[in-house]
């Protein structure tokens, strides 16, 4: 893939199980609590507005969300964990759609797990980072929001960010929608986690 050159990702469909997703050779998945800023983050990749629904009420994504390259590589949107207004049944329901997707789908190449950088890793965050490793399911952290932490505070905070993650600073990318951040890093590692087999 050619430096700046913006994923060519088009939506396929909103599917309500694994079940219902199309076959794929290869696929990574975001995850992260509501309002992390997931959607906002592949229209980012693809350098287009509205590809990803993004909403400001938190829980908007209800569905596993899928997307496809020209290579017939997939990128799947999974609903965001937290704090949705919806009903705790409902919730119960999403984890069980989420865990069953993370477990059997056989195209899965790796976990994106998008980390608040100014308020994250939260308890929701470090539960399913753990709950990835248990399970043997690769994954990567990305600290989205980098531009919502002051300057003075960023080395700090990613030291502090990567320790809780029991990461080292190193492995977690810092990104930001809004401001283009780190964008065009994490379209060459997307491509390249992709294509990986």
């Amino acid at each position: 893939m050619a430096p700046n050159t913006p994923l060519q990702l088009s939506f396929v469909k909103s599917a309500p199980s694994v079940d219902d997703l199309p076959d794929s050779d290869g696929e990574i998945a975001f995850a992260g609590r509501s309002n992390v800023g997931k959607s906002s983050l592949i229209n980012a990749l693809a350098n287009r507005t509205g590809l990803a629904a993004t909403s400001k009420t938190p829980g908007r994504t209800q569905l596993l969300n899928i997307f496809v390259l020209p290579t017939g590589r997939t990128v799947v949107d999974l609903p965001g964990y937290g704090f949705a207004k919806v009903p705790a049944r409902v919730r119960a329901g999403w984890a069980q759609m989420i865990q069953r997707y993370l477990l059997e789908r056989q195209a899965l190449r790796c976990v994106v797990v998008l980390v608040d950088a100014e308020v994250g890793p939260t308890a929701l965050d470090l539960e399913t980072l753990t709950w990835l490793a248990d399970n043997d399911v690769p994954f990567h952290v990305v600290a989205t929001k980098h531009d919502k932490v002051k300057p003075a505070r960023r080395d700090k905070r990613k030291a502090e960010l990567a320790a809780k993650c029991g990461l080292d600073p190193k492995e977690i990318l810092w990104v930001s929608s809004a401001k283009n951040v780190n964008i065009d890093e994490l379209r060459k590692r997307a491509y390249r986690w992709l294509h990986e087999d």
